[in-house]
């Protein structure tokens, strides 16, 4: 998705530096308003997936101090290290989604007619 969504936001910053008709701009407008749907989506699931990980993480070190056994801590390392994609993962996302956002903003500034 990475991927994706960075190329997705190469694709607008090349079509942004011409100069657009009304009919360019439309069709863009639409196809980018689509685009936000499907990556505010995936934005939505990996915010969930991201939270419940965290309180996984976060129970397994409570066990971890109640039951003080070695191999809790073990698995909370591992967890730890798993987290830390899923943030750079989101926080990926995020940033992109708000870029996308920035450059509706910049086709809905000029007068458009639905």
């Amino acid at each position: 998705m990475e991927k994706r969504i960075k190329s997705y936001v190469a694709y607008l910053e090349e079509h942004l530096k011409n100069d657009l008709s009304a009919g360019e701009k439309k069709k863009l407008l639409k196809d980018l308003l689509i685009q936000i749907g499907f990556f505010q989506h995936e934005r939505l699931i990996h915010l969930i997936v991201t939270v419940v990980f965290a309180i996984l993480t976060f129970m397994v070190f409570l066990c971890g101090l109640f039951l003080q056994n070695p191999l809790m801590y073990v698995l909370v390392g591992a967890l730890l290290i798993l987290f830390i994609p899923y943030l750079r993962h989101y926080y990926i996302l995020e940033n992109n989604v708000q870029k996308l956002y920035e450059f509706y903003d910049r086709l809905e500034v000029s007068p458009l007619t639905p």
